[in-house]
């Protein structure tokens, strides 16, 4: 995966072409459909050559974006396709994911416009957010334009990021490794937090409920 990427930055960084934005939007949408892959470090490496490069910056956005958009809606239909036959029907693997998804779909019937608002900003777990939502049949036009205000958001922030860093792209990477440890430790923290929470709630039940 590591080498699949070094190929891919380095074919970016022969020069802006049409080939080389629509490979920003192929990256943004693989990471929606494949999360293993670090979609966020191609993205990344667009906006450090927006900043550096001057690649147009409204073309990579775009691309990003529209990448971002497209992984989303697969992602969606995924999840309407699992919730559409009734749960003995399903293969073991999707009966699995079934399973897993209904908590939080159960959420997202309530929260679901939320979720979606902050996916982008939270890595590793933005394509369980559109299957959920696609589970849940929230309307696709909405999922998507809270999508769209999420992905433009982020991807903002990261052409940002690369102007104010300049030409230091491994002070660019490792900004963008240290967000995603702290992302990913605060969702384990708020983890164990909702267990605990779940433990001590119940200990505290009278006995015979």
């Amino acid at each position: 995966m590591d080498d699949l990427v070094t190929r891919i930055l380095a074919y970016l960084s022969q020069g802006e072409s049409a080939l080389g934005i629509a490979a920003l939007a192929v990256a943004s949408l693989v990471e929606y459909v494949f999360p293993p892959f670090p979609g966020d470090t191609v993205t990344l490496f667009g906006a450090f050559l927006a900043a550096t490069a001057r690649w147009h910056v409204a073309a990579v956005l775009l691309a990003v974006t529209a990448g971002s958009l497209a992984g989303a809606a697969i992602d969606y239909a995924i999840g309407r396709r699992i919730s559409a036959r009734p749960i003995e029907e399903l293969p073991p693997r999707r009966r699995k994911l079934r399973e897993r998804l209904a908590p939080i779909v159960a959420r997202f019937e309530r929260h679901g416009a939320a979720y979606i608002a902050v996916n982008r900003f939270l890595p590793g777990i933005r394509a369980l957010i559109f299957v959920a939502a696609g589970a849940a049949k929230l309307p696709l036009g909405r999922v998507l334009a809270y999508g769209a205000i999420s992905a433009l958001l982020w991807n903002g922030l990261l052409i940002g990021a690369g102007f104010a860093v300049g030409e230091n792209w491994e002070l660019l990477l490792d900004l963008l490794r240290r967000y995603t440890a702290a992302v990913w430790i605060a969702i384990g923290a708020a983890a164990l937090a909702l267990v605990g929470f779940a433990i001590l709630r119940r200990a505290r039940r009278p006995r015979g409920e």
